[in-house]
């Protein structure tokens, strides 16, 4: 059975923000940087709700139907505006975990490719889901950005995640360490080449 998918709309980000902060909460990530469970869903929040008011404004936001799941997509080329969370915004609403948001920036961008490309930022599922019901919102985005022969990069936080998107055609490369932290997986989907429409 094919799960809806439709684009998210600006009065959607504080859903879509809900949504990430339960699925992030108990990510082993998100406990590295924010130690204090108390603390966690809040730092969360005040990024996320930036992140997402600006992906939703400037790339592409998919949520399933029944907000089961959801993917924030980026897109990375000479005219794609800067992105959002940059060391002001850590240092402002990250507090005392901006250190080590800044070290997961840090390693985020070592793998990140500065040519054009299509960046998975988030994607996250609700708690009692399993990874399979992302299916369709990869699906849908890999057909449109298939049609610009585009790869996809991103670097994801569990086994789980990592296994869906290989099942979709990326290529795991050898983890990323965080210092005293747990592992991240970083994954390509190669661009598809883009057939002329001419004969020859």
């Amino acid at each position: 059975m094919t799960t809806s998918v439709r684009r998210a709309r600006p009065a959607d980000v504080p859903a879509v923000t809900a949504l990430l902060v339960d699925a992030l909460s108990r990510d082993p990530v998100a406990e590295w940087l924010v130690p204090d469970a108390d603390n966690r869903a809040d730092v969360l929040h005040r990024l996320l709700a930036v992140d997402v008011d600006h992906a939703i404004e400037t790339g592409h936001v998919d949520v399933t139907g029944d907000w089961s799941a959801v993917a924030v997509w980026r897109r990375h080329d000479l005219d794609a505006q800067q992105w959002a969370l940059g060391d002001y915004h850590l240092t402002t609403l990250a507090g005392r975990a901006a250190p080590r948001f800044g070290e997961l920036n840090a390693a985020v961008r070592s793998y990140r490719s500065d040519a054009p490309h299509h960046w998975l930022s988030w994607l996250a599922v609700q708690p009692g889901y399993g990874w399979p019901v992302a299916d369709e919102l990869l699906r849908q985005h890999h057909q449109v950005v298939d049609r610009t022969g585009h790869p996809v990069y991103a670097v994801v936080t569990t086994e789980g995640a990592r296994d869906l998107l290989c099942q979709h055609g990326y290529r795991a490369d050898l983890p990323l360490h965080l210092s005293s932290g747990p592992r991240l997986w970083p994954l390509t989907r190669a661009g598809c080449p883009i057939r002329s429409s001419g004969t020859g």
